[in-house]
């Protein structure tokens, strides 16, 4: 397991597009199904890293909370499974199961996404406002495996409060940090 930094993508970047299907349902997800919503929240996710494992309850949660809310979630995975096969979209399905997420996890086979992203480790938040345009990039809270800070969601759920209520998210935002993402030979 390598420690990796989220790339802290430039604020406004506007969100690139996406279409990939939903390990759940078996649909195909688009960025532009999101439009009307107040925010979008893309989470680079797995079934292996430590880091989410550490969290994935919380996202379940957090899924819960903000359902019926006019922010749309979605988790993708872009892992290579052929170096990483709990990552393949059957180990993804059950962990969306066995966490309640109610939110569609999306696999990246390509990559594509995950590129066009720069994300660059698991787990890595982006949230845009209404328009894609991102407005914060980083870490979910300060909890992190066996550093005995409770999880919590406290950096991302000011986020999408704020986003939510129309206000300012703040500049000062700290770096996710977690398992590399397992990018293909």
């Amino acid at each position: 397991m390598a420690l990796t930094e989220s790339t802290m993508l430039e604020l406004g970047t506007v969100a690139p597009g996406f279409a990939l299907t939903d390990v759940v349902s078996g649909r195909t997800v688009h960025r532009d199904d999101f439009r009307g919503k107040q925010g979008l929240l893309v989470l680079f996710i797995c079934a292996h890293c430590p880091y989410v494992k550490h969290i994935e309850k919380s996202l379940g949660q957090l899924g819960a909370d903000y359902a019926g809310k006019p922010l749309g979630i979605v988790a993708i995975s872009s892992n290579d499974v052929t170096t990483h096969p709990a990552d393949n979209p059957a180990g993804l399905r059950q962990q969306a199961l066995n966490n309640g997420f109610a939110f569609p996890y999306l696999y990246d086979e390509s990559q594509a996404v995950a590129h066009a992203y720069k994300a660059a480790c698991t787990p890595d938040p982006y949230l845009f406002d209404a328009d894609f345009k991102l407005v914060y990039r980083g870490q979910y809270d300060a909890s992190r495996p066996g550093n005995g800070i409770p999880v919590s969601g406290k950096d991302l759920r000011a986020a999408i409060d704020a986003v939510l209520a129309g206000a300012p998210v703040t500049a000062d935002q700290k770096p996710s940090i977690g398992c590399n993402i397992k990018w293909k030979a």
